[in-house]
């Protein structure tokens, strides 16, 4: 698949702007470990079944987003990215030495990102006193998929797009 030059300009951008960054060890630190966390949208599960324990009454909502997010995964990578193909960034080298996984699907959209957005989309709505926090866990894996060079910055925005979609979609059908 062609990319647009203006999307190309916008990744470059990006990835140049993080470029200093990625030698920095606290940032590698948190930006892997934020990453692998939210392999398998694992991590937002994790919250999802810790906001059930803490408050019992919401365990149908930890139901609906978990069913949401499978949703999301069957949507994203066995939808969309078979169908766009985008390869992901060619520095692989650069980042195996972190022992992260590579992911066998294609870039576009990101994964991570779309299933951030759909999670802090419905744990906002369980727990909105908490709605800081989900946003910021968020925004930290989907800065993860960029930093780990495992996505281009124009994935990260698809992909967080296609979230927002599919979250708006769910609280309507389970109106919340």
């Amino acid at each position: 698949m062609a990319i647009p030059p203006i999307v190309a300009a916008f990744d470059s951008r990006a990835d140049q702007q993080l470029a200093s960054l990625r030698n920095n060890p606290a940032a590698n630190r948190v930006a892997y470990l934020a990453s692998e966390i939210a392999d398998y949208s694992m991590g937002w599960h994790i919250l999802g079944v810790a906001v059930s324990i803490a408050n019992p009454t919401l365990i149908p909502h930890t139901l609906r987003m978990a069913i949401t997010l499978g949703v999301e995964s069957a949507l994203v990578n066995g939808a969309i990215k078979p169908l766009v193909k985008r390869e992901r960034p060619t520095d692989w080298e650069n980042v195996a030495g972190h022992g992260v996984r590579r992911p066998k699907t294609h870039s576009f959209p990101s994964g991570h990102s779309s299933s951030g957005v759909v999670a802090a989309s419905l744990l906002s709505a369980a727990v909105p006193t908490a709605r800081p926090l989900w946003w910021t866990l968020t925004a930290i894996v989907a800065w993860s998929r960029l930093h780990t060079r495992m996505h281009h910055a124009s994935d990260i925005v698809a992909g967080a797009g296609i979230g927002w979609l599919i979250a708006r979609a769910a609280k309507r059908l389970w109106v919340i």
